[in-house]
């Protein structure tokens, strides 16, 4: 019902005493001061000021408006400076969502990219596999999602609708075959999957085991999958104790490693695309573009291709934006 405008005349009004002395101080003329109580007085539905000669005094309506006023403005102008500070990455904060992996490399680059070159902006970190960070973006509850896909797949894989989605593909990963040491084919340069059909295999996160499934289906036979987990420091301890062969990406090997397993190139060979998705609406957000630079900034000193735009099928115009990594 009121504007600031209108507010702000008030509190001069009660200050000043006068239409006249309100508007000098406003740097108002005293007409536009006069129309503006008008205007208040119709809204409010009774009379703001008495006007006694070349003063005027407020009536009891006038003084609670005026007095509301002053709080209302003030509380105005806080905001007005925290948007501001926000909008110039004086504040802001930023709620990132990755898989697992991706905590371990190219994430805390970022983080620490982040912090170096803005450090009042926050960030709230959680961890998820895809499709699940992606529906985590759609309902609102994050900001950014470092996602993954395996080549020829969608983020999603056909269990997440894209539309409207940004989607920044940020790094080629190679996948990786890893073999206990003294296994019959660890000597080779590249190992054919088809020559691991009798094999017991260890499995990932649900879309690592679907990839796996599809990669073996293609190369003729069924794994015989005997363990799952997402914890790769765990997935080269089983393949160690010769529990079984697993694939795993390149990427988390350069800060998990065994001393009894060798990785080993595999053929046909498998890559997964590192992505960061957002929405057009967030990626204009001060914070989250510079969580996205770092993130594309980190994601080139990993190897990757930094932020590269991707328009999946059917979807809407994709903007340009940041990255993420694994």
């Amino acid at each position: 019902m009121f504007d600031a405008a209108g507010l702000r005349v008030m509190r001069a009004i009660a200050e000043e005493g006068s239409f006249t002395a309100a508007a000098q101080a406003l740097g108002y003329t005293q007409p536009a001061v006069s129309q503006m109580v008008r205007r208040l007085e119709q809204r409010a539905g009774t009379a703001l000021v008495e006007r006694i000669g070349r003063t005027v005094r407020l009536t009891e309506a006038g003084q609670l408006l005026a007095r509301r006023a002053g709080e209302i403005l003030d509380r105005l102008a806080e905001a007005e400076a925290e948007v501001s500070a926000i909008a110039g990455l004086q504040a802001g904060r930023v709620r990132l969502m990755a898989f697992p992996s991706s905590s371990a490399t190219l994430v805390p680059r970022a983080l620490a990219r982040l912090r170096q070159s803005h450090p009042a902006v926050t960030v709230q970190f959680s961890e998820a596999e895809p499709p699940e960070s992606l529906a985590a973006i759609r309902a609102g509850g994050v900001d950014l999602a470092v996602a993954f896909s395996y080549e020829g797949n969608d983020p999603g894989r056909g269990e997440d609708d894209l539309n409207g989605l940004v989607v920044m593909d940020v790094l080629t990963d190679p996948v990786m075959l890893a073999l206990p040491k003294d296994h019959p084919l660890a000597d080779q340069d590249e190992v054919d999957l088809s020559d691991l059909s009798a094999d017991r295999w260890i499995a990932g996160c649900p879309r690592c085991r679907g990839h796996l499934l599809t990669l073996a289906h293609d190369a003729g036979f069924d794994p015989d999958v005997t363990f799952e987990t997402e914890d790769y420091v765990a997935v080269l301890g089983l393949v160690a104790a010769g529990l079984g062969v697993a694939l795993v990406p390149q990427l988390i090997l350069s800060t998990v490693s065994h001393p009894d397993v060798v990785t080993r190139p595999v053929s046909p060979p498998s890559r997964r695309i590192v992505q960061v998705v957002t929405t057009p609406d967030l990626q204009r957000v001060p914070a989250v573009g510079a969580a996205l630079d770092a993130l594309c900034s980190s994601a080139r000193e990993l190897g990757g291709h930094g932020c590269v735009p991707i328009e999946p099928a059917g979807s809407l115009s994709l903007g340009s934006a940041g990255a993420a990594g694994d």
